[in-house]
């Protein structure tokens, strides 16, 4: 599998961080120039910290990289965390980014297409962006861990929403709700 990750300035930067960690499929990463502050203010890390994990990366600015046609195949993108205004962008066929840029190669080629937006509480203008875009496909999955599991730690929560997210993108964790009774 080809999976795109895009990460914005909005808050959650872990769950980012936690998904290329988990993910063993190839991934290709973007990041924006607040996904960049954003890594720095919450993690103490930058985007060349995320190297080990990632098959390549790309600039957000670089609008002829493979990831913006079309005609590079790739099975999901996943942005990690969303930003209203990219959601915002997205929702109003703004590609003046790669992220976003590789978005709308993700609707136009019917690719899956996942935003995790990480804000509270959302605008009326974002949720009308959000169900615009989810009737064109796109999976809006705001970074709501689920918590059936009982987290006792920050980092159960955190993987709890990783490993919904992972399903969602296409690698099965076989972790869910009494999922044991599927076997």
């Amino acid at each position: 599998m080809k999976i795109i990750v895009g990460i914005t300035g909005s808050s959650g930067a872990i769950y980012a961080q936690k998904f290329l960690e988990k993910c063993p499929e190839d991934k290709f990463l973007v990041v924006s120039k607040w996904g960049k502050v954003l890594l720095k203010d919450e993690l103490g890390i930058s985007e060349k910290d995320l190297q080990p994990f990632i098959k390549k990366q790309f600039d957000d600015n670089d609008l002829t990289a493979p990831i913006a046609s079309g005609s590079n195949y790739f099975d999901a993108y996943i942005i990690l965390p969303c930003s209203t205004s990219t959601v915002g962008k997205i929702a109003s066929g703004i590609g003046d980014t790669l992220i976003t840029r590789t978005a709308q190669v993700a609707l136009k080629e019917r690719y899956k297409l996942i935003l995790c937006i990480r804000e509270t509480p959302l605008s009326t203008i974002t949720l009308e962006q959000c169900a615009k875009l989810s009737a064109h496909g796109v999976i809006i999955m705001p970074i709501s861990p689920p918590l059936y599991f009982v987290p006792k730690t920050v980092d159960e929560y955190v993987n709890g929403f990783v490993d919904k997210a992972l399903n969602v993108v296409g690698v099965s964790t076989g972790k869910g709700w009494r999922s044991e009774e599927m076997e």
